[in-house]
């Protein structure tokens, strides 16, 4: 398996440092950019599926630099397709997102909702999602869209709601958080993964998007509270004004309908909320030194 990380001047592999020995020889590591469409070529060829991940994914700065969301996530993806097309890959796994959704007009959310670019980000992902529509109905590539909804787990970094929440409990006296109304579906990180593979497995998923989130919907205030329950920890939550969405820009309501994942590939999620942030509360106590929590990381 070849894993494609972007190109910098550090010599480290970002969170595949945590694998274990036994798995890194395992995994064929190279240094590129997605936007670079012919270093894409070579590292799509001779390769059977192709599971593409990379984009640009932090909210909040796709509000300062929205050139860098079209260049990397909408050309980025382009490229990818291209070189599947190419190279006649069996599968293309594209990665959506759930705030292609926007604010929910229903749940729970179905793949047939409406589509609203409610941030330079989605609209970036609602973007690369078409182009990859394209390349199936155009092409016949066997493409997959996958849209996860709130994913998280080990190794996130405070860029999301958990990590910020439980890094902020062990290091501040407060926590500080953007908006405490909006309502996401969460899920844990194997889960998600486990949903990817089934469905590139899926002969039925072809051509199609499907939605993998867990059904259930918390808010962040509420996500908040249960977080500081489970750490035994009673300290105030207040709003961050810098941390806080434009009203018309913020997604207010995302709850998954899973049903078409379960019938297409016969996924399910396994893991309770609870247990995934039991895990989540560990891994970043044991790695602490990762998390800047006096600051906004955005």
């Amino acid at each position: 398996m070849t894993a494609m990380l972007r190109y910098s001047s550090r010599s480290d592999w970002g969170n595949l440092e945590f694998l274990s020995l036994e798995d890194r020889v395992r995994l064929e590591v190279v240094a590129g950019n997605v936007e670079d469409a012919d270093c894409v070529a070579q590292q799509v060829r001779g390769k059977d599926v192709v599971f593409h991940l990379a984009a640009l994914i932090a909210i909040p700065y796709s509000y300062l630099a929205p050139m860098s969301y079209v260049r990397t996530n909408v050309e980025g993806t382009l490229n990818v397709l291209e070189a599947a097309r190419k190279q006649g890959v069996e599968r293309f796994i594209h990665t959506s997102t759930s705030e292609s959704y926007g604010t929910a007009l229903y749940t729970p959310i179905d793949e047939k909702h409406p589509l609203q670019g409610q941030s330079p980000y989605s609209a970036s992902k609602i973007g690369a999602e078409k182009i990859a529509e394209s390349y199936y109905r155009s092409y016949e590539l066997p493409v997959v869209t996958v849209r996860p909804f709130n994913t998280f787990g080990p190794r996130q970094s405070a860029r999301a709601i958990i990590p910020t929440i439980i890094s902020q409990a062990m290091t501040q006296d407060e926590i500080r958080l953007g908006s405490l109304s909006p309502v996401r579906d969460l899920s844990f990180v194997s889960d998600v993964a486990q949903g990817f593979i089934m469905l590139a497995e899926s002969d039925q998923a072809v051509g199609e998007t499907i939605n993998i989130g867990s059904g259930e919907g918390i808010s962040i205030g509420e996500l908040a509270a249960e977080i500081l329950k489970m750490m035994g920890c009673k300290k105030r939550i207040v709003v961050d004004e810098q941390r806080v969405r434009p009203p018309k820009s913020e997604v207010d309501l995302l709850i998954c309908d899973n049903s078409k994942a379960f019938k297409l590939a016969g996924w399910k999620p396994a893991y309770s909320l609870k247990q995934g942030l039991a895990t989540v509360v560990d891994f970043i106590s044991s790695n602490l030194h990762h998390y800047k929590t006096d600051r906004y990381m955005f």
